[in-house]
C-alpha cells in the first residue's frame, strides 16, 4: 500500500464506508508470503520508495513473481530490479506480462510500470568510462524515483580541466552523485565546488592496491570537503535512492 491508497482507506473509514476491523488488516498485513520470500508491499507506505528487487542470485521466476507481486500492491508506479545481468532480464521478460517494462542495460537494471514525472534534477558525475555500470545504476534508480537526472562522465581528477567545464550543469543540480574508482578523489573536488548534498560512490575499479574499491571508499570517508555522505562500494543503487529522496523533498514530488 502506498501513501494515496492509506489516505483513501482512511478517508473511507472516516465516512463509514470501510469499517475499522477490515482496514486495520489491510494497514497491518504488510507483506505477501511467496513461500520462498516475503514481498514488503508498505515500505513505500513508510518511506516513499517501493521495496526494490536485488536480481543477483535470484531466478527468473523468482524476479518476475517479486516484480508481479509489487506491481499488483503499486499499480500507479514502477517496481524496480537491480543488479540483473543481461540474461536474467531477458528470462524476467518472457514471465512478466506487463507491456509497461523501462530496460538499462549498461544499469543492470529494469523497471516494470510507470516512471513518475520528473522533479528537480540530480547529476550523476563518474570519473572515468569503466565507473559507468554504477553511475548508470544510480541514474536509473533516481529517475525511477522520481527525480530528473543528468549524467556527467568522464571528468576524473586525472584531468580536471573536464570536470571544471561541467561547472554550469552541477551549480544547477538539487543533489550531486559522485562516483569514482582508483584514488577515489574526485568527490572530494567535485565537493570543493557545490554546496548542495552529495553522496559519493567508491567503485571497484582500479589495479590491486585500490583492494577492490576499499582505498577510494577510504578517501571518500576520509574526504577534506564538508557534506560529503559515502554509500558502500559500487551501491549505486543506494546513492540514487538518496538523491530521489532529497529532490522529491525539495520540490514535493510524490512519495
Amino acid at each position: 500500500m502506498n501513501r494515496d491508497a492509506a489516505r483513501a482507506l482512511l478517508t473511507a473509514v472516516a465516512g463509514g464506508a470501510v469499517d475499522v476491523e477490515h482496514a486495520l488488516a489491510q494497514l497491518v498485513d504488510g507483506y505477501e508470503d511467496l513461500g520462498f520470500a516475503r514481498i514488503d508491499t508498505d515500505r513505500a507506505l513508510r518511506t516513499g520508495d517501493p521495496e526494490v528487487v536485488y536480481g543477483a542470485g535470484k531466478s527468473p521466476e523468482q524476479a518476475a513473481a517479486i516484480l508481479t507481486s509489487l506491481a499488483s500492491a503499486h499499480p500507479g508506479r514502477a517496481v524496480l530490479l537491480t543488479r540483473a545481468d543481461a540474461t536474467l532480464r531477458a528470462g524476467v521478460r518472457t514471465h512478466l506480462d506487463s507491456p509497461d517494462i523501462t530496460e538499462d542495460p549498461e544499469a543492470n537494471c529494469l523497471a516494470v510500470g510507470p516512471l513518475p514525472p520528473q522533479v528537480g534534477r540530480v547529476v550523476v558525475v563518474s570519473a572515468g568510462t569503466s565507473d559507468g555500470p554504477v553511475a548508470a545504476e544510480a541514474a536509473f534508480v533516481a529517475r525511477a524515483g522520481g527525480a530528473g537526472v543528468v549524467r556527467v562522465s568522464d571528468v576524473g581528477v586525472a584531468g580536471l580541466h573536464r570536470l571544471l567545464a561541467a561547472r554550469a550543469v552541477l551549480d544547477d543540480a538539487d543533489c550531486v552523485v559522485v562516483v569514482a574508482g582508483m584514488d577515489g578523489a574526485l568527490p572530494s573536488a567535485v565537493g570543493g565546488l557545490v554546496g548542495v548534498p552529495l553522496v559519493a560512490v567508491p567503485t571497484s575499479v582500479g589495479y590491486g592496491a585500490a583492494f577492490g574499491g576499499l582505498a577510494p571508499l577510504l578517501t571518500m570517508l576520509n574526504s577534506c570537503a564538508p557534506g560529503v555522505a559515502v554509500t558502500n562500494i559500487d551501491n549505486g543503487f543506494g546513492a540514487g535512492v538518496f538523491a530521489a529522496r532529497v529532490v522529491r523533498r525539495v520540490h514535493g514530488g510524490a512519495p
